[in-house]
């Protein structure tokens, strides 16, 4: 493969350093736009001397920044985005317009000069949808409107609509993947990420809080085997136009994560319950299952997770031992 110049947007993020990690790590020359809104520059910190790595702190929705930008690189990786259940819930407005006005000036700019685009989008998009697994030609199921939990789904599917609507009619080569519950070193336990803030609070001893029953089930994956799925993708033209879901098939209960962080810790922390009136307000939603079919990921790609749930546990426990995690 020969050397490529690339941008991504959200590149101070969680998966986006990971992927900046990983972009450099084979060579290429790497643009990072990221406004730090939700992103951390300590999370580049260690790959901040490479000469290889340009770090823009700016919002990915300046239309001037990215008319000027995008020629320069040969393809784009868009993960700038609104992130977590609490921004959801706790701005809604600043939600939807970061999700939607960023992607519409990233997909406009690289029609115009042909770049092929990578869109990370969120199993959130299949709502309330019963049928298991989740597979990408499935109808969606969306909640009412009146409820905010849905507004991050609804605009993460615009912008899916958008970039397929740009494949069809501009004939842009664009990659949307759906990421299921990515997790692993750096993420942040703020907006109400689930897996470092039980690690966080199993180290300091404090009790872990388990929304709602804790019966509701989702699957973990680790981010360095999202990335690899993340960078196959654009080297696969019959991937090109289509949805594709990147996660792991391991099931565990909310509750049953709370127990396995505390036996893998071996922290001596109790499991709250808390109802989800007390942490959103009334009238959350959430679904009871979320887990997705990966058989285009393994037919296209011959991607398949390899990382186990419980390594995964460790991995972010030795991350916050080390004080790498994210603040």
């Amino acid at each position: 493969m020969t050397t490529r110049r690339v941008l991504v947007t959200g590149g101070a993020g969680f998966i986006g350093s990971h992927l900046v990690e990983a972009l450099l790590a084979r060579g290429d020359h790497v643009t990072v736009i990221d406004d730090l809104s939700t992103g951390r520059w300590a999370n580049l910190e260690h790959v901040a001397a490479d000469p290889r790595l340009r770090v823009i702190v700016a919002s990915a929705a300046e239309r001037d920044l990215l008319e000027r930008e995008v020629p320069g690189h040969d393809l784009v990786y868009h993960l700038a985005s609104a992130v977590g259940v609490r921004l959801v819930v706790d701005q809604p407005v600043r939600t939807v317009e970061t999700i939607f006005l960023a992607t519409h000036v990233v997909l406009a700019a690289a029609a115009r000069y042909r770049r092929p685009v990578v869109l990370t989008s969120t199993s959130e998009v299949y709502g309330n949808s019963p049928r298991l697994p989740f597979r990408e030609d499935d109808d969606v199921v969306m909640g009412p409107t009146e409820k905010r939990r849905w507004a991050y789904a609804c605009a993460k599917a615009l912008d899916e609509f958008l970039a397929l609507a740009h494949f069809t009619e501009t004939r842009l080569p664009v990659f949307v993947v759906r990421l299921f519950n990515t997790v692993g070193p750096r993420q942040s336990p703020h907006y109400g990420m689930v897996l470092p803030s039980f690690v966080r609070r199993a180290l300091e001893g404090r009790p872990l809080e388990v929304y709602g029953t804790g019966e509701q089930r989702r699957c973990f994956c680790h981010v360095a085997d999202v990335v690899e799925g993340l960078l196959r993708l654009p080297e696969v033209e019959a991937a090109r136009g289509k949805v594709i879901n990147l996660g792991s098939q391991e099931e565990v209960t909310i509750r049953g994560l709370a127990e396995r962080v505390v036996a893998l810790t071996g922290s001596a922390s109790p499991i709250e319950l808390v109802p989800y009136e007390a942490a959103y307000g009334q009238g959350f939603d959430d679904m009871q299952r979320r887990v997705p079919d990966l058989g285009r990921a393994e037919s296209l790609l011959g991607w398949a997770p390899r990382t186990r749930l419980d390594d995964t546990i460790r991995a972010v426990v030795e991350s916050w031992r080390a004080g790498q995690a994210g603040a």
